[in-house]
């Protein structure tokens, strides 16, 4: 069935890991008649949870697209991984939707997630509401969960519908709109008297109609006037202010139960933007001015790419939010950012795992097209009259990395392009092949989220891999100036083998090798100088202590010999080998190990914690400044080898609400007490093994 923009609903559903985000899009279709049981997370049933991952870890690790239909509105519900290794569904999924339900369990109460969710919301301007799930648990404490939510929100927090227990133990919810109470047999609602929940009651309504009062300068007056609101007054108070942020509505009920699930969705409709009521667009036209898009059929196509999703059998799938106009088979649409054309699969709308074609995706709803070739995550899809980019989204950057290793011999080609697929629908997953470790390497938002790229790659391609730490690219430099020879002779049948060179070797600055001539009197020809730097540069490949390259290396010739028949160029770069392997011992030898930037945004007060572990990890931390959502940004150096768990301590400390970056800064001197443990390492790995240097 197609629907209007203004009949349309597209809602990211997101919060803590646990909290029933799944479990209640699952009883929402349940309610809405579209499935006939309701799915359970706990036996791997429901309808978003749908990869067999999921359903083996009993939570979602990736954003699925459930539409309920129900009272004539299509609710496009976009269920988000509350796991922060996943966090990336909801970077997608906040793209295609207008508003967030934050969804904070009755017994866990405001966890870090919910507080994410929220503030992720604020930054793209979405409008939100809260659902307080799993409200008729014993133990669930709404009033508490209140207070915190207007702690942490701040005074948007308005409640619309409050839990209580009658004297029988039964859950009853309270409608502050009508002032009414009910009660739900399997999921049906049964009005009961109001209960008495004391002072509470009239402060609750007075907290909402000063909140609807702060919308509208006439409803100010009569609010301080003492006039009481209309019903109308009220719906259309509250929406203005969800729609304008000022305003967070708060809900309750149980998704388990089918409570209250009614008043949801019926507020859903009421309070929250369609597509057609959002504001104009911004987008970038071809020559790079800003132009408005606007949710109409008439309009230009635009579409926008929010999500990928890798497939074996079928190919590649991209979730699409139409922005403007309409998508149909076989039209051909512009990709804003190759500038190629793309040529339309037959659309078709998501419910989960399933696929119902349809004949267009209209301006305002979500769908997917099949085997688009050049479109990836982040795109947008136009009209050839009308080529706009919107803004791709940034995604949290890989923060902890491993390398792969092959369970079975000859899958080696076959973990790039497997890697290479994977990456299309996770754009917070990295891969590089390491030319100086031979080492793939691969990054991720955290251990679990690698873990889950390793059950894919196996289940979806049939490439079994292992994780292991990566090896760490050592430089060797030296310290002090020594001068050396190299005389390389060798007597064959026919012509010899001559070349004799005397080199002083220097440390430099920098990470580049310095070659330089001062040779008087032609004691080694011209024409053998390039021989003789040649064999510097061949010989620095590996140092002596761990077999590492070297930098920040001078040499300069100084002088030697010739023979007009023997000498040549592989001679004289023998002996320039020669002369480097006198001099390199005598030159106090170090190895240099990688030390990198690193950024950590973490709350005010874990900085304590942080900068211990940074100098427990040999860090030095550099600086701290404020930065953005309240949280302090630490700037410290750290040696690469020391990062590997820093993911795992940050994400500990902060119970998920840090996050750091990496940047490479230099090369320092690796401390002495650590040499033996990386030389055993290297000579494990073969880096001293000589057999190979003549």
């Amino acid at each position: 069935m197609k629907y209007a923009s203004n009949n349309i609903r597209n809602i990211l559903i997101a919060g803590h890991a646990g909290s029933g985000k799944t479990t209640l899009t699952e009883a929402l279709v349940y309610f809405s008649g579209a499935s006939e049981r309701m799915g359970r997370v706990e036996d791997g049933t429901t309808i978003s949870d749908f990869d067999p991952e999921e359903s083996k870890r009993r939570a979602s690790l990736s954003a699925s697209v459930v539409p309920v239909e129900f009272g004539g509105i299509k609710y496009n519900l976009i269920d988000a991984p509350g796991l922060f290794d996943f966090e990336a569904g909801e970077y997608e999924g906040i793209r295609a939707a207008e508003s967030v339900l934050v969804c904070v369990s009755g017994r866990s109460g405001v966890t870090v997630g919910a507080e994410k969710a929220f503030q992720l919301a604020r930054k793209n301007n979405k409008a939100t509401m809260v659902f307080v799930s799993k409200s008729d648990l014993e133990h669930s404490n709404y009033f508490q969960i209140l207070e915190d939510l207007k702690i942490k929100f701040g005074s948007s927090i308005c409640p619309c519908v409050v839990p209580a227990r009658l004297d029988d133990g039964t859950s009853v919810y309270i409608n502050l709109f009508s002032q009414k109470a009910f009660k739900y047999e399997s999921g049906k609602q049964i009005q009961v008297d109001l209960p008495d929940i004391g002072h509470r009651f009239q402060g609750l309504i007075e907290a909402m109609s000063e909140a609807i009062a702060e919308t509208d300068d006439e409803l100010m007056e009569k609010f301080f006037g003492g006039e009481p609101f209309t019903t109308e007054e009220i719906v259309e108070g509250m929406r203005k202010g969800v729609k304008d942020g000022l305003i967070t509505p708060v809900f309750c009920g149980s998704a388990v139960n089918m409570q209250a699930l009614d008043m949801l969705l019926f507020n859903m409709e009421k309070l929250l933007p369609s597509p057609a009521h959002a504001e104009g667009i911004p987008a970038e036209n071809a020559d790079g001015e800003m132009v408005e898009l606007h949710c109409k059929a008439d309009e230009p196509t635009a579409a926008y790419v929010f999500k990928t999703v890798a497939d074996p059998f079928v190919g590649k799938m991209s979730y699409l939010r139409v922005v403007s106009g309409r998508v149909t088979a076989g039209m051909s649409l512009v990709n804003a950012r190759t500038g190629d054309t793309e040529k339309l699969g037959k659309p078709m709308f998501i419910c989960g795992k399933k696929q119902i074609d349809t004949d267009e995706i209209c301006a305002g709803d979500i769908g997917a097209v099949a085997k688009m070739v050049s479109a990836r995550t982040g795109d947008t899809l136009c009209d050839p009259s009308r080529v706009v980019s919107l803004d791709a989204p940034v995604f949290p950057q890989p923060s902890f990395f491993m390398a792969v290793t092959v369970a079975k011999k000859g899958d080696e080609g076959k973990i790039s392009s497997a890697l290479a697929r994977l990456m299309e629908e996770d754009p917070t997953l990295s891969y590089e092949n390491n030319a100086e470790t031979h080492q793939q390497i691969i990054g991720g938002l955290g251990e679990q989220h690698l873990d889950v790229v390793k059950a894919k790659m196996k289940n979806k391609f049939g490439v079994e891999i292992g994780l292991e730490a990566p090896r760490i690219a050592y430089r060797e430099s030296i310290r002090k100036p020594v001068q050396k020879q190299g005389r390389h002779k060798k007597q064959t049948g026919g012509h010899g083998q001559f070349g004799d060179v005397i080199i002083k070797f220097e440390p430099c600055d920098g990470e580049a090798i310095l070659f330089e001539e001062n040779v008087f009197g032609g004691s080694v020809p011209k024409n053998f100088f390039p021989a003789v730097e040649k064999g510097v540069r061949l010989a620095a490949e590996k140092g002596i202590l761990a077999g590492y390259p070297v930098v920040g290396l001078k040499a300069t010739l100084l002088d030697g010999s010739y023979h007009p028949v023997d000498s040549s160029e592989m001679a004289f770069i023998m002996a320039a080998k020669l002369a480097y392997k006198a001099a390199m011992p005598e030159a106090g030898p170090v190895i240099l190990e990688p030390i990198y930037t690193v950024r950590t945004h973490v709350p005010n007060d874990n900085t304590g914690d942080v900068m211990g572990d940074v100098t427990k990890r040999r860090g030095r931390v550099l600086g701290m400044e404020p930065d953005e959502d309240g949280l302090q940004t630490i700037i410290a150096e750290i040696p690469l080898s020391e990062i590997t768990t820093l993911t795992t301590f940050i994400r500990q400390t902060t119970q998920g609400r840090g996050w750091f970056t990496r940047e490479f800064a230099r090369y320092e001197i690796l401390p002495e007490n650590l040499v033996s443990s990386v030389v055993e390492q290297a000579r494990k790995l073969g880096n001293l093994d000589e057999s190979s240097d003549d």
